[in-house]
């Protein structure tokens, strides 16, 4: 193309998306005078209305997002048509709604991320255009269908990877590449695993698969959501602008410490702890625990009843406690199995000591009404409640784990192994977390809480419903002299209304809330760090088993972790995952990338690193310091980086002043990156290698190491500079 048919062009491609804007706000307005009208709107009723607003509100935020990129590309077919592609999909109203801009995640997209030179997929041409705001500043054309033509989004995929990082992950909607989009489009039910090295996309990939899941099963999916579990909180706040960005916030963004409503857990136990508090052994012991609580009286317990003299023996609750246990029921939901039979023993024998022979069970009422009184005096009788407390305690997850860690003797009596115990038994980790969830389904619910709830709501719903029979009635019996305001009647409705089973809050905020919540989808990032025992609270809280599971077996940190996938997932979806893999590297260069291998051969020989898309040009180094040296080298690293655009971290072990742990770095990616200390960082626990491979492989553009005592042995490749920051 000539410079001056380039320009034409370029002039009538910022044409064409002028108009896209110009549509973009057209509908923004329509849809916000939607929703004023439905926030100030009387019709219909509040549930009919929640649902507007909230309609409105989630196209507004859809609508809001695509300001930034709307349309990014443009496919021409060998026919001669052009479709423009973008974030969000805008159609003529005028033209039979046929399409001005394709939504990325449509059907007729997909030539746009796979199409190649060898298989053209029918397209002629595939253009990507630049933008800077709502202004198209240049654009690349590739012409396909030829042998020789260039591979596909070179350059705008070099120019996405080498630009600076940012404060969060950015979305790749522009430059999916083939075998990303072949994994996000999959058609697959059940569970798909895509494993991949650092820098592969893997994470960016399985949040643009949930967005093509909300949109192609945005019924069936919208009503329950999508959770999102990632390592660390700072991981969750890295990612959590990509699916907002393209326009999905039904979302949940949970670690597997906040899988219990109400705990937001941290702190995690020694190794050995999380293996076993990881494994399904642990499940026995849960068991145990709950049993142990399930008392018989060490000496009889003396009741008087109906002035009677009484005792619950050992045997009487031991029959007690064997029903309750038959019943199947959750601990505390079977505690009125128990008393029943308690009580059942006590009024009888009462009762046969009463009537002395006057009162014959075949005078069924008078046996009743007697039975009814003593009912009466032991539910009054705190003696009685105490005991069953004693023998049949109500129990809560937090009360029976924390009694049970802080007990040598419980734990011993539950068969837990002794280094379990900790003085502060409410000291939580991330690994009690699937133990409190386990609990709630072991011990059920306090029934006599949820009655009680149950009541209050009942008489809530009954007043309202009063009130506006009142109200109603005052209107049929009034003269023409009085007078009965609408707003009376509206106050009396809207009143009763508020009782509908109904909850304003939104669908995150709800689910987030609620351990009984069910999603449709969950992802699961950094997965092989999770514990048979973590999976077994996330599959409960996708009973339809749809998942899109993310990691690298290589980068495993903790000993409760997967050491294969099919050890994990065998047991809850023998026959429905699918496994995937990622072997490009589109964030870590290929000078650092080498630095890197040499650590993965050493700790993962058979594990292949994944290969470089490019290379920065920038040499990794090495510097030895003193002790006295090391504050003064790291502060050398910050000062220089902050003349810099992008992003920049210090890592290493714990203790050391201003230095990140790699542990909470796992995910994220930064421009420049200083490791302290590698050889601590490998002497620390048996998985120190996989630790510094994370560590290694966060930077996008320059990495330094700084180390006191020698250099490990697998970062010889690294070039070392003199004390003073020059080549040696």
């Amino acid at each position: 193309m000539s410079t001056q048919g380039y320009e034409e062009e370029l002039r009538s491609e910022r044409g064409y998306v002028a108009e896209l804007y110009t549509r973009l706000d057209a509908e923004r307005a329509r849809v916000r005078r939607e929703y004023t009208s439905a926030l100030r709107g009387t019709g219909g009723t509040h549930m009919e209305r929640d649902d507007q607003v909230r309609a409105s509100a989630r196209e507004m935020r859809r609508l809001d997002v695509a300001d930034t990129g709307l349309c990014f590309g443009r496919l021409d077919t060998l026919s001669g048509e052009s479709s423009y592609i973008g974030r969000i999909g805008l159609f003529d109203e005028e033209n039979d709604y046929e399409p001005v801009l394709l939504d990325w995640r449509a059907p007729a997209s997909r030539a746009f991320y796979v199409a190649t030179a060898a298989f053209p997929e029918n397209m002629r041409r595939r253009r990507q255009f630049h933008s800077r705001g709502r202004v198209v500043v240049d654009f690349t054309d590739e012409v396909l269908g030829r042998p020789e033509g260039d591979a596909r989004g070179d350059a705008a995929l070099l120019a996405a990877v080498n630009a600076p990082r940012g404060p969060g992950m950015r979305d790749i909607v522009a430059t999916i590449q083939a075998e990303q989009d072949e994994i996000i489009r999959l058609d697959h039910p059940g569970v798909l695993v895509i494993e991949g090295g650092p820098g592969t996309g893997k994470t960016v990939v399985a949040l643009h698969r949930v967005a093509y899941l909300l949109y192609t099963q945005r019924e069936r999916m919208e009503r329950h959501g999508v959770l999102v579990v990632g390592p660390n909180p700072a991981f969750l706040n890295h990612i959590s602008r990509v699916l907002p960005s393209l326009g999905e916030s039904d979302v949940v963004f949970m670690t597997t410490g906040d899988l219990v409503p109400g705990l937001r857990v941290t702190a995690e136990d020694p190794p050995e702890v999380a293996r076993l508090k990881g494994s399904l052994k642990i499940l026995d012991v849960l068991a145990a625990a709950v049993a142990d609580r399930q008392q018989l009286p060490a000496d009889p317990v003396p009741i008087e009843l109906g002035g009677v003299a009484l005792r619950i023996d050992a045997e009487t609750a031991e029959w007690a406690r064997d029903e309750a246990r038959a019943s199947g029921r959750p601990h505390n939901e079977a505690r009125a199995v128990f008393a029943e039979i308690i009580t059942y023993v006590l009024t009888e024998r009462a009762i046969g000591r009463i009537s002395k022979g006057w009162l014959n069970r075949s005078d069924r009422e008078g046996w009743e009404q007697t039975r009814a009184e003593l009912l009466k005096d032991l539910a009054d009788d705190d003696k009685f409640t105490a005991t069953l407390d004693d023998l049949w305690p109500t129990l809560t997850p937090e009360s029976l784990l924390g009694s049970l860690f802080s007990s040598p003797d419980r734990l011993r009596a539950a068969g837990g192994d002794p280094v379990l115990a900790r003085a502060d038994g409410d000291a939580w980790t991330v690994s009690d977390v699937p133990l409190l969830d386990e609990l709630v389904d072991l011990l059920g619910r306090d029934q006599a809480i949820d009655q009680a709830a149950e009541r209050e709501r009942k008489a809530q719903a009954q007043y309202a419903a009063a009130v506006l029979d009142s109200m109603h009635g005052r209107a049929d019996s009034m003269d023409d002299e009085d007078h009965l305001y609408a707003t009376d009647l509206l106050y009396a409705e809207d009143l009763a209304e508020r009782f509908e089973e109904r909850d304003t809050r939104e669908l995150a905020e709800r689910a987030a809330a609620d351990r009984d919540w069910t999603y449709r989808h969950v992802v699961v990032d950094e997965a092989q760090e999770l514990s048979e025992m973590d999976w077994r609270v996330l599959m409960r809280r996708c009973p339809g088993r749809s998942f899109t599971v993310v990691g690298d077996l290589a980068q495993r940190r903790t000993e409760a972790g997967a050491r294969s996938w099919g050890t994990m997932l065998d047991p809850y979806v023998p026959d429905r995952w699918k496994y995937r893999s990622l072997t490009v590297n589109y964030r870590t260069p290929a000078e650092i990338m080498t630095v890197a291998a040499a650590v993965l051969a050493d700790f993962a020989p058979t594990v292949q690193p994944p290969e470089s898309v490019r290379a920065c040009g920038v040499v990794p180094w090495s510097r030895q310091v003193t002790p006295d040296g090391l504050t003064a080298a790291i502060d050398d690293f910050i000062r220089d980086e902050s003349t810099r655009e992008g992003t920049s971290i210090v890592i290493g072990p714990p203790g050391i002043p201003g230095v990140v742990p790699a542990s909470e770095t796992k995910g994220l990616e930064f421009d420049a990156v200083l490791v302290v200390e590698p050889d601590h960082i490998l002497s620390d626990g048996p998985r120190g290698a996989a630790e510094l491979y994370v560590a290694l492989t966060r930077a996008t553009q320059r990495l330094g190491v700084l180390h006191q005592g020698p250099l490990p042995q697998s970062l010889a490749g690294l070039v070392e500079l003199h004390p003073s920051g020059h080549n040696t």
